[in-house]
């Protein structure tokens, strides 16, 4: 089993969030595998932008407020 570091993209809104986690391979099934813990912290940052709670979702991660380029 390794562990390899990865960068998620979460966006919600008009806002996009950097959010570090780990990969699990395992090398077999349906490998690479996030650990609970980082499927929740993507969940949590998720909702976090949805409320537009941008103090909690850069606690964990980098935030970004998307703007239309017209």
């Amino acid at each position: 089993m390794k562990k390899r570091h990865h960068v998620k993209l979460v966006h919600e809104g008009n806002y996009v969030a950097e959010v570090d986690i780990e990969l699990i391979e395992t090398g077999e099934g349906w490998s690479p595998y996030l650990s609970l813990e980082d499927a929740g912290k993507l969940d949590d940052i998720r909702e976090a932008l949805r409320r537009e709670d941008i103090d909690s979702a850069s606690r964990a991660a980098k935030v970004y407020r998307l703007t239309p380029v017209n």
